[in-house]
């Protein structure tokens, strides 16, 4: 085997790409593993941009990819975190119904979290949700305790030491651009240089369809960008949450709404909203690709979708440029929230992986191709799920290639 010569490539440094490869390193000890990065650090799109939290696994519908891996890879995040000394804080939540109208899929999302497995879910009332967070008005909600909070770049770094530490190679800088393919090994082409693997894990995230396409697979879906813009709230007014507070999701959408988050390395950030991007990596409000805007609206799916759901986009622009709509929302949750308790902060962009007949795809999606296993679709909660999901892609990697 030459130098450049491994016999699993990883393409991918989020914490999902990170997770895998730890986990077969675990499982093959002595296999020369390496995962490339395209920029100059790991964790720098969705990993680095989302909001910390360590999800439940409540929402997510019984069987499904995401149930199982959430509840799994939540509980060994929290033992990763305690093992390596990584800030983390099992801080709960509440989910509240501000509507009647929401009562409805607040109890459903409790049946799902008792089907699911989920410790310590209790429906609350009024008065309960005032005790949990003094300034929170709602109707009913769900306290969900084994909820957390963690900055996931730092889990990331922590991956690659230890992938390092046994052996692992993690390059950056290196942004895959082709693939070479030979009876019984692939030569992934980067910008720089050129390293051959018998067998591909691409963990892609925002390009992920591009790289499955490149590499010779058929994604069938298409990654469409939605930007997520923050607020953070005033210190005058930081005091106002205790812990997580998110309303009633809309059933209709995998988004999960506006809410309030505790951040581990301190303040409280409101928000994200869910709007179109039109370059897939720009987190800023303009930003602007031709290429990304292109290949979005060449996609069949892409219409389709804008066709079923064109007024909840319309309202998340407007509170994309709103100071005052965005408040509204928190509003609902915390009424004495006024315009000098917030203020503009980061922006993520989450990929959602959008099938040609204009639906996304809700469940986290693997495909296997020859020498190769994508991850196609790896949305929220996938970070919380990200040591599960590794565990996952090895038992695929275990059944499908010729170890």
């Amino acid at each position: 085997m030459y130098q450049n010569d491994y016999y699993i490539i990883v393409i991918g440094g989020g914490i999902v790409g990170l997770a895998t490869a730890y986990k077969l390193l675990l499982r093959y000890p002595n296999e020369k593993i390496l995962v490339l990065e395209k920029e100059v650090k790991v964790a720098m799109h969705q990993t680095g941009h989302n909001s910390g939290v360590i999800h439940s696994g409540i929402y997510y519908k019984p069987g499904s990819y995401k149930a199982r891996t959430c509840v799994k890879g939540r509980k060994e995040m929290v033992a990763f975190a305690k093992e390596h000394g990584i800030a983390h804080d099992i801080c709960g939540k509440l989910i509240v119904a501000t509507e009647e109208s929401e009562l409805e899929h607040l109890n459903r999302v409790y049946q799902r979290g008792l089907e699911n497995e989920v410790e310590g879910i209790e429906l609350i009332n009024r008065e309960q949700i005032r005790e949990v967070e003094p300034f929170c008005e709602g109707i009913a909600g769900i306290n969900v305790p084994c909820t957390g909070i963690i900055d996931y770049s730092d889990v990331a770094y922590e991956l690659v030491a230890l992938i390092r530490a046994k052996g692992g190679t993690v390059l950056t800088g290196e942004e895959v651009v082709d693939f070479k393919h030979y009876p019984e090994c692939t030569t992934v082409i980067t910008k720089t240089a050129k390293y051959t693997g018998n067998y591909l894990i691409a963990c892609a995230g925002l390009q992920s369809d591009r790289v499955a396409t490149k590499e010779g697979a058929n994604p069938s879906a298409s990654i469409l960008g939605f930007r997520g813009d923050y607020y953070e709230l005033s210190e005058q007014s930081v005091d106002k949450v205790k812990h997580l507070i998110y309303p009633v999701p809309n059933p209709k959408f995998p988004f999960l709404g506006v809410h309030f988050t505790r951040m581990i390395k301190g303040g409280v950030e409101c928000g994200p909203n869910a709007v179109f991007v039109f370059k897939r990596e720009g987190y800023k409000k303009l930003a602007f690709s031709l290429f990304d805007t292109y290949a979005a609206f060449s996609f069949s799916g892409t219409w389709r979708f804008f066709a079923k759901h064109w007024r909840y986009g319309i309202e998340e622009y407007r509170r994309a440029y709103s100071k005052r709509l965005f408040l509204n929302s928190l509003q609902k949750l915390i009424p004495s929230l006024t315009m000098e308790d917030i203020q503009p902060a980061r922006a993520g962009v989450r990929a959602m992986a959008l099938e040609p007949v204009g639906e996304m795809i809700d469940d986290f999606k693997l495909a296997h191709h020859n020498n190769a296993i994508h991850i196609l679709n790896a949305p929220s909660p996938a970070a919380t799920a990200s040591l599960a999901i590794g565990d996952a892609v090895a038992d695929m990697a275990k059944e499908r290639f010729s170890w």
